[in-house]
């Protein structure tokens, strides 16, 4: 019983653990995002809509923020590299329809 109580605890901190990092992550992508549309492009928060995900793609280019603001049709794809620069990586049209344009572009 001892050791089946000692396997269910080190699964719940790993599963724990991994939990933390997502949302780290997730938390750490939104925060870049928000503060480089605030600051930069003078976009007020209360008008940016953030959606974190995972986007299935290697490195740092899974996680990614969805970005819409308040009148544009557009979503607007962001992640972090390797240094630590925020990416902007497509802009999508929200209805889905029309063309996506893949940029990768540093933008700081």
């Amino acid at each position: 019983m001892k050791k089946f109580l000692k396997i269910l605890f080190g699964l719940a901190v790993v599963i724990i653990i991994v939990v933390c990092y997502v949302q780290f992550k997730f938390i750490s992508i939104e925060k870049a995002v928000v503060e480089y549309l605030t600051e930069n492009n003078k976009v007020p928060e209360e008008n940016i809509t953030t959606d974190p995900f995972i986007a299935n793609l290697s490195g740092n280019k899974n996680w990614m923020v969805a970005v819409t603001l308040k009148e544009d049709s557009k979503i607007y794809s962001y992640y972090l590299n390797n240094q630590n620069k925020l990416v902007l990586e497509s802009i999508v049209e929200e209805n889905g329809e029309g063309e996506v344009e893949i940029l990768n572009k540093i933008i700081n």
